[in-house]
């Protein structure tokens, strides 16, 4: 199991209640196994970090980026993330909140395809 802050546990229980249109829509999509019987969880503490989606069983989390991340400072913070998350051994996916809501098929395929590869 990954370490996390004790602190962002409430952090981590807020975001849960109040979930972008985006990231329901998705997690409606990967709840309850539906992607190759592998468990997800939302709004996950990993280390001084809160990710959107976490599997365990595949090393993967996805995120998902309203368009606050295209600005410069966000993309170096994201960086600086998936640096720290890659060292742990996850990969990370992110997909901007247009993608998940107009391509959600192709959003999940590419979820999909990607755990494929896996085993």
């Amino acid at each position: 199991m990954l370490g996390y802050n004790n602190a962002l546990k409430e952090s981590s229980r807020n975001l849960r209640n109040n979930v972008t249109e985006a990231e329901r829509l998705l997690w409606s999509r990967l709840r309850r196994k539906q992607l190759q019987e592998i468990q997800f969880y939302r709004q996950k503490p990993i280390g001084n970090f809160i990710v959107d989606f976490y599997a365990p069983a595949v090393c993967l989390v996805i995120e998902v980026d309203g368009s606050q991340h295209l600005g410069m400072e966000h993309r170096v913070r994201d960086e600086l993330r998936d640096e720290f998350l890659a060292e742990l051994g996850l990969t990370v996916l992110r997909f901007d909140n247009r993608q998940v809501l107009s391509e959600t098929d192709a959003v999940v395929e590419q979820i999909f395809r990607w755990m494929s590869c896996r085993f």
